[in-house]
């Protein structure tokens, strides 16, 4: 009893000490919520501060963090106690405790001083697992099966129609995998570090593990000798090989006893045999098991030529050509104990990928989404057609469907490109369900053919698969058109998210073009959470960058078929700048730093003795290849001059290398780089300015010219101009990807809010209405109705409406929106705008409203963080004055100051 009452008292001393007005919570390790695996040895840790609705004002002023080995001994930590440390850092807190070991459990958990010195309670405690962090940990072997050799199937030839959407030479049957083991004693812990490439499934005791699919994530596995031969020749030198693993608990899921260990594998991106690509070798398997027993003894279970293989039902998988499986193939209880594989084979020893092996802290891929049928149409052929209502990446699943021994149906994925085939014989024992597993799809509608009976909507379903990222925006105005273009967009861009890597478009290229990503990965940082998601990119464009050149190719990881240009490898500079802009990580930088060097390095072998960049790098014929040296892409009209566009991205590079090195603090870099790009400005004004005409050009030149800045001399001309052009186009633009990507904002910048306004609004080719009034549910890759009906590059231009018209930014001086920018610029036509969206620092947005000549402007500004608003008028009114500071007041607007909290302001 007395132990009791003391227990209460000091539950009571606690609460009472924990007086803070704010509270820590949203833990993450890596910008993950506790990732299964990590192998840095100072993982880096960040929480959201959240305050009370009343509350304005709060900040945080210290932290104290806590790690121990287990949950229960957090309150007497035995890896790291940080005590009490004066900060306001919340974000990218490197661990400093004891050195981490492998396989190494870390639960930690955080409590936060606010801005009156009072300390709140301890977070909710969080998780992470330290990975094999030596390679000497891996004892396991890499293997295969005997029927494979060790080479990838060979590549087809550049066919792109009819039949040569189908491979000729097919692989053989996926292979299965299984291994038993007998646990003699109680496990306390066990916990499996396994990879597959390209794709692998694991599976123990009859069930899978994990809720990831299409995994490992994407990566340059290995070297490939035959990459400087491609059409697109590059060679194989670059800074980075890796393979990812995963790491999955299955303490809950082994028992005393027979075990069975189990795999699948898919061919995916190591043995993809497309023009588009080249392949790295058959697939193979490596899997360690690491099982603990409550008296602390330990066993390891590792791949080797002990483990039984045989063919599996999956008769056919590749992920450029579909998958066919035949059930009458299954062999029930092959991953259960017990099963008898006297009749399987050993499996044999396979080569190791040059790639090191590294710990797959990422986002794997996942089920998105689930959609029911809208619509089922039994056709005239007899064939059903199944309406889903958006185009997907993913998959059909078949559920519960019934059908004699033998039966095949065909599921054609209907896109305006192919992705694949997908068949399936019945096994006609009852009740059977089906979906692909090695390859994703591209559809809305798919054709059912040679269905046994009545399908009911109840048998079939779609499933969305992709990279996991979560939607963290909430945008929304009076414009319909505006919310359809965003949601289209949003599709197409996770459509395009699969193995850690953002794509061109889902089916026909499936490659992870830097160009496509660069343009719009400001937009996707809008809608997204897609911290993880680009650290894991980035991270594989730096590693694509060749060690002597500086050249970064334009594609990473690297595929022979991605065609592009300067713009493209400027991803290596652009994408770390961003990052850096929308989550304040100063790290990424660090990171980049050196890679952004060595890209402007590479940029300057192409300029010539007048400052002017002009790629024109060569193929094996040693004649210019085009698919090195573009500059924009896709306009509706004629192309600006790539000379032109080269110059522009290497002012650009120049200029935000110049930037970096100042973050850095190396002064001397940074007057060097800022040289650089200020002389390249005046180069590009030199040779492409025609004072006759008092233009750069149209197609996006004088967009181009006016976001670099243009001299003070010419800029009403240029500004006249453009606006001709404009007219000339009846309000439209003429841009391709990269001038689409500063249009809005450039106009809008410029005094030209309204042309914008205008120009977005258009239902008419070309612009993004077109598409929707043709019935798009995904962004398109031309602004006619050619090529590609799911690509997300031109989703760089809808940044404007979140920054200009919503009216919330980012400030460049302080990034992550540690200080947030207000300026809502209403428009006649419209009733309201908002948009909020989650930072680093929690959830932060605006809201305008306009009725009759009144405007109601709601902000929000997140704990820790601060905001200038910057209103329309000089008769605005605050509903409370407490923490609003006027900056300054004139006729047409007013500046006001303020810290976290939520504010209305209205006329």
């Amino acid at each position: 009893m007395k132990k009791l009452l003391l227990f209460l008292c000091f539950l009571a001393i606690g609460s009472l000490m924990a007086n803070a007005k704010i509270k820590p919570t949203q833990l993450t390790c890596e910008y993950l919520k506790n990732p299964s695996v990590v192998d840095f040895q100072q993982p880096r840790l960040a929480w959201i501060n959240v305050a009370g609705d009343d509350e304005r004002g709060q900040l945080q002023t210290a932290f104290q963090i806590r790690v121990a080995t287990t949950k229960d001994q957090l309150q007497n930590p035995d890896l790291w106690d940080s005590k009490k440390v004066e900060s306001d850092a919340s974000t990218r807190v490197e661990y400093d405790g004891d050195k981490l070991a492998s396989r190494q459990d870390c639960w930690w958990q955080v409590r936060v001083w606010d801005k009156n010195g009072e300390v709140s309670e301890w977070s909710e405690p969080a998780f992470w697992h330290m990975g094999l962090l030596n390679e000497n940990d891996w004892q396991a072997k890499w293997i295969g099966v005997p029927w494979q050799g060790e080479e990838a199937l060979p590549k087809p030839g550049r066919n792109l129609g009819g039949d040569g959407n189908r491979l000729q030479e097919l692989p053989p049957p996926a292979p299965l995998f299984r291994k038993e083991f007998s646990a003699s004693k109680q496990i306390e812990k066990a916990v499996a570090y396994v990879t597959g490439l390209g794709y692998f499934e694991m599976y123990l005791n009859g069930e899978k593990v994990g809720d990831d699919v299409l995994v490992p994530n994407q990566t340059n596995y290995g070297k490939r000798p035959g990459l400087p031969g491609q059409f697109i020749p590059v060679d194989d030198n670059f800074r980075e090989y890796k393979v990812m693993y995963l790491a999955y608990d299955i303490s809950d899921e082994m028992v005393s006893g027979a075990n069975t260990f189990g795999a699948i594998l898919g061919n995916g991106f190591y043995n993809p045999a497309k023009h588009w690509d080249l392949g790295y070798g058959s697939p193979r398997l490596l899997m360690q098991v690491h099982i603990t027993y409550s008296d602390g003894t330990e066993d390891v279970i590792v791949s080797d030529e002990s483990w039984k293989v045989s063919k599996s039902p999956i008769l056919m998988d590749m992920v450029f050509y579909g998958e066919h499986y035949d059930a009458r193939l299954e062999q029930d209880g092959w991953c259960s104990p017990g099963f008898d594989d006297s009749a399987w084979e050993n499996a044999v020893l396979r080569k190791a990928p040059e790639g090191k092996l590294m710990a797959h802290t990422a986002h794997p891929d996942k089920v998105y989404e689930t959609l029911e049928p809208i619509r089922i149409e039994k056709m005239y052929n007899g064939n059903y057609k199944v309406d889903f209502g958006v185009e997907i990446s993913g998959w059909v699943r078949l559920k519960n469907v019934e059908g004699p021994e033998g039966h095949k149906v065909e599921i054609n994925y209907m896109s305006n490109t192919f992705s694949g085939d997908n068949s399936y014989i019945f096994k006609g024992e009852g009740k059977e369900n089906y979906a692909a597993r090695f390859n994703w799809f591209v559809f809305r509608e798919v054709e059912i053919i040679n269905w046994p009976g009545v399908l009911e909507p109840e048998n079939i379903c779609a499933e969305a698969i992709n990279t996991y990222i979560e939607e963290s925006a909430d945008f929304e105005t009076s414009n319909p058109l505006f919310n359809e273009v965003n949601k289209i967009w949003k599709r197409s861009q996770t459509d395009n998210m699969h193995g850690g890597i953002a794509s061109d478009c889902p089916h026909r290229e499936r490659s992870p073009y830097t160009g496509d990503g660069q343009v719009a990965c400001v937009t996707v940082m809008h809608n997204f959470d897609a911290q993880n998601f680009y650290y894991k990119w980035i991270q594989d464009i730096i590693g694509a960058q060749n060690v002597e050149t500086g050249y970064v190719p334009n594609g990473a990881p690297w595929q022979p078929g991605c065609g592009g240009g300067v713009a493209w490898g400027a991803a290596v500079n652009i994408l770390p700048w961003e990052f850096y802009m929308h989550y304040g990580a100063k790290d990424m930088l660090v990171e980049a730093y050196e890679p952004m060097k060595e890209y402007v390095r590479y940029m300057q072998t192409w300029v010539d003795d007048e400052g002017i960049m002009y790629s024109q790098r060569v193929g094996l014929n040693g004649e210019v290849l085009r698919w090195f040296n573009l500059g924009d892409w896709v306009t509706p009209g004629d192309l600006p001059a790539d000379e032109l566009v080269h110059t522009f991205y290497f002012w650009r590079c120049a200029d935000i290398t110049a930037k970096t090195a100042a973050l850095l603090g190396n002064n001397k870099e940074a007057k060097k780089y800022a040289e650089l790009a200020e002389a390249t400005k005046q180069a590009f004004h030199k040779r492409f300015f025609d004072a006759e005409k008092g233009t750069y050009g149209n197609s996006g030149a004088n967009i181009f010219a006016l976001k670099m800045g243009v001299p003070e001399a010419e800029y009403q001309r240029v500004i006249k101009a453009l606006k001709e052009n404009i007219k000339k186009n009846k309000g439209h633009l003429d841009t391709g990807i990269f001038g689409t990507q500063f249009f809005f904002e450039v106009l809008t910048e410029n005094g030209m809010h309204d042309l914008a306004y205008e120009a977005m609004n258009k239902k008419e080719e070309p612009g993004y209405g077109r598409w929707l009034t043709l019935g798009a549910t995904t962004s398109w890759e031309n602004w006619d109705t050619g090529g590609s009906h799911n690509h997300p590059m031109f989703g760089g231009g809808l940044v404007w409406l979140y920054r200009q018209l919503a009216g919330m930014q980012a400030d460049e001086e302080i990034p992550g929106y540690r200080h947030i920018i207000f300026h809502p610029q209403p428009v006649e036509e419209m009733e309201f705008a908002k948009y909020y969206n989650k930072t680093p620092y929690g959830q932060a947005g605006i809201k305008w409203q306009q009725d009759e000549g009144k405007l109601n402007v709601d902000i929000t500004v997140p704990v820790g963080c601060t905001a200038t608003v910057i209103l329309p008028g000089a008769d605005f009114v605050a509903d409370e004055n407490e923490g609003v500071k006027i900056v300054s007041q004139a006729q047409n607007e007013l500046v006001l100051e303020v810290g976290s909290g939520t504010y209305n302001f209205s006329n």
